[in-house]
């Protein structure tokens, strides 16, 4: 069970560090929609690429717009937030007990 152990820490800690990356994906392509940013430029594409599905996935549902201020980003960030204490920290510490260790 100590390899499985490690294995599972393993794997909590990469799902964390990727809930962790995308979180910022998310917080720097909201506020870059704050200004006019050039289209074409390969950063403003990859943000716009790697959030625009989840945002508009999330306005479909839930269209909680009020003011002109779109509320999805602080959505999905809450659902990060969640995920990386409810996925990841299950995973970590379920791969701590399984070695031996009090997690």
């Amino acid at each position: 069970m100590y390899i499985l152990g490690n294995i599972l820490i393993g794997l909590g800690t990469v799902v964390d560090i990727l809930l962790n990356i995308y979180m910022w994906v998310v917080i720097i392509g909201a506020l870059i929609s704050w200004v006019n940013p050039d289209p074409y430029n390969p950063i403003v594409r990859f943000l716009r690429a790697a959030t625009y599905p989840v945002f508009s996935w999330i306005r479909a549902r839930l269209p909680l717009s009020a003011g002109g201020i779109d509320f999805s980003p602080i959505i999905v960030i809450a659902a990060i937030v969640f995920l990386r204490y409810a996925l990841a920290r299950t995973i970590i510490e379920t791969g701590a007990r399984l070695k031996g260790g009090i997690g």
